[in-house]
């Protein structure tokens, strides 16, 4: 199934370290695109979108993973889903998934597609509730900082926090499929908005490094596993 759900790219070719000599790329001249999910609900799930290009940049800078520099806006009903192999969503408000949605997005990580979930302060309650209805018998679980996400390219010992929202200390979770890692969520970190551009936050130059390394481990492990 993953070959037909993740049509056009050899998946082969995401098992090459993204600190190898080769380049990990799409079949063909066309390089891989991150998703940014569009989701329906009220919430501002451009949020997912608009930090997304400074973080290609510097994953392009530091890796020989080679993205296209800007984001492929996706909706769950459209066919754009099955050609990028990792989604990124975030927000701060509802999110609702139809039976529809919620049967495709479950197809596009069964069938080898990744999903990261960034919880922009506001998120939470209604990611959590839509999850069920992707995969209604899993559940989150917390990552011990042993994880591979956590070194795959940088090394972490332990989840950046970027935004103290709550002053929660932030967790690294994740959902498993068939023994696969098919999403991940960050929360009370808000590592995404460090990925914004420095005026957008006035995030302090080490958070937002931190933030950009992360983020980087995330797309390596995505297109690794």
């Amino acid at each position: 199934m993953k070959g037909m759900i993740l049509a056009g790219f050899v998946w082969g070719t995401f098992l090459v370290c993204a600190a190898s000599t080769q380049p990990v790329q799409s079949q063909g001249s066309e390089p891989l695109r991150i998703g940014a999910l569009k989701y329906s609900g009220g919430g501002d799930w451009y949020q997912a979108r608009t930090p997304l290009p400074n973080l290609i940049r510097f994953v392009r800078e530091h890796t020989l993973i080679e993205l296209a520099p800007e984001p492929e806006v996706v909706e769950l009903t459209s066919n754009k889903l099955f050609n990028v192999p990792l989604l990124f969503l975030s927000g701060h408000g509802n999110i609702v998934l139809s039976d529809d949605e919620a049967d495709r997005l479950r197809r596009f990580l069964s069938g080898g597609g990744f999903l990261y979930i960034d919880d922009d302060y506001g998120l939470d309650p209604f990611i959590r509730r839509e999850l069920k209805k992707v995969f209604p018998e899993s559940e989150l679980v917390e990552l011990p900082f042993s994880h591979p996400i956590y070194t795959t390219h940088f090394e972490f010992s332990h989840l950046p926090k970027i935004h103290e929202h709550d002053g929660e200390p932030p967790q690294g979770l994740g959902l498993f499929v068939d023994g696969r890692l098919a999403v991940f969520y960050t929360y009370e970190t808000n590592i995404s908005d460090g990925w914004e551009s420095p005026e957008v936050h006035d995030t302090p130059p080490d958070k937002r490094q931190q933030a950009l390394q992360f983020g980087t481990n995330v797309v390596a492990y995505a297109l690794m596993n």
